[in-house]
């Protein structure tokens, strides 16, 4: 199994191109399950999770033709296999948005209920509800989701809480569906913005996306179209933690600032000279970080998937953080390990507490989660001697080439088999 051998202390600085979104990526895919037409998709990020959605795509009767730009070009159209079984689905939970365009398409649909990081509950039963209301019988036996319908009917759906593979998924389903359907408290995320914008390529009528009520018309097909992914604001704002905690400076080329206005906010407040351009984002730090107060929220909020990285940050930082994750129940998993860095870190229930230190001391430790695996990266950059990080494939499910990346930029890192 591999791992990741860090040598901490240097302050990193540089360029770095951004890749496209993982999480943009993979509904985008689920996407050309709606038509008969090729949708070809470019910027993908070459990531194990966007293989395994290739290969569970592939499965179905998909045609993948893969070229050397990082795009891909999906053609659905002779899907003999509407499954999705549980040897692809349980390391990705995205998995699941394969359900609404399979049985808005095909009229069946039968999908393992999903696995991905161990970060708590994340229940698919807006997806259910919602397929359920748009006229799709729906069964669960033996770990799979089984459905049916004929011809979705539009309907008006309120979503118990904000869901954005749940958005995704439906929004994608009343794409085909007879009528118009009404998807309120929906999920305002960049990356359903990026979906929406894809399907009106392909000819569906969708309005309102980015905000908490998106109305879709239905159409009787969808034709192919291409569609380039939207950059990784979670990669982009990851560099940018990086870059604060180890003081350097760095320039992320192809990141959008329009979609970080949270984070690029806290990074101000650690005392970080921030800037963007049409062309990226650059970011100094020229001392050390001050501590930064966060609570993750649904978008427009501070993300979930970034605050295992400042708590990285506010580890060395001056001064005290409380951290409070309110989106999952369990996703304080990294703490501890940081704690084996040296970082003065309590939880209790939904909160943390971090104490800056002046460092911290490479030790080995074990990535538990995708989004704690970089909080540990970012730990070693910072830290005193040697940090080996196991379990990296957690990483792999959600950063291209984050060791070539980072080693670019003037860090100490390799990795070992």
């Amino acid at each position: 199994m591999d791992k990741l051998l860090i040598q901490g202390g240097i302050p990193i600085s540089g360029e770095v191109r951004i890749s496209g979104a993982k999480n943009a990526a993979l509904p985008l895919m689920c996407a050309s399950l709606l038509s008969r037409e090729p949708l070809a998709l470019s910027n993908l990020p070459h990531l194990r999770d966007v293989t395994t959605m290739l290969r569970l795509l592939g499965q179905m009767g998909v045609q993948v033709s893969l070229d050397d730009r990082a795009g891909v070009e999906l053609r659905a159209g002779d899907v003999v296999n509407p499954v999705a079984p549980y040897e692809l689905v349980k390391t990705m939970r995205a998995s699941v948005l394969v359900l609404g365009p399979l049985v808005a398409r095909f009229g069946e649909a039968r999908v393992s209920l999903p696995g991905g990081c161990a970060i708590g509950l994340r229940p698919v039963d807006q997806h259910l509800k919602g397929l359920q209301a748009m006229g799709a019988e729906i069964r669960v036996e033996h770990g799979d989701i089984l459905a049916r319908a004929g011809r979705l009917k539009g309907a008006r759906i309120v979503m118990d809480l904000v869901t954005v593979t749940g958005t995704e998924n439906l929004m994608m389903a009343a794409c085909l569906a007879e009528g118009m359907t009404t998807l309120e408290n929906a999920a305002r995320e960049p990356e359903v913005v990026d979906l929406a914008h894809c399907l009106i390529a392909m000819g569906a009528h969708i309005f309102g996306a980015g905000t908490d009520v998106i109305v879709i018309q239905g159409v009787d097909s969808l034709h192919g179209a291409s569609h380039r992914t939207m950059p990784d604001r979670i990669e982009t704002g990851t560099f940018l933690v990086a870059a604060a905690a180890t003081q350097g400076s760095i320039r992320l080329i192809g990141a959008d600032a329009r979609i970080l206005d949270s984070v690029l906010e806290k990074l101000r407040e650690a005392g970080a000279d921030v800037s963007a351009d049409d062309g990226g984002i650059h970011l100094a730090m020229a001392r050390r970080p001050n501590s930064v107060n966060l609570r993750t929220a649904p978008y427009p909020g501070f993300p979930t998937d970034m605050q295992a990285q400042f708590m990285a940050l506010n580890a060395i930082a001056k001064g005290t953080a409380v951290i409070t994750e309110t989106i999952f129940e369990n996703r304080f998993m990294h703490a501890i390990e940081l704690q084996r860095l040296g970082a003065e870190v309590e939880t209790s229930g939904n909160t943390a507490v971090v104490r800056g230190v002046l460092g911290l001391q490479g030790a080995r430790v074990m990535a538990t989660d995708l989004r704690a695996s970089a909080s540990l990266v970012i730990a070693g950059l910072v830290a005193d001697g040697e940090t080996v990080i196991d379990r990296i494939y957690h990483l792999d499910r959600g950063y291209e080439c984050i060791e070539e990346k980072l080693s670019s930029v003037g860090a100490r890192i390799r990795r070992a088999n």
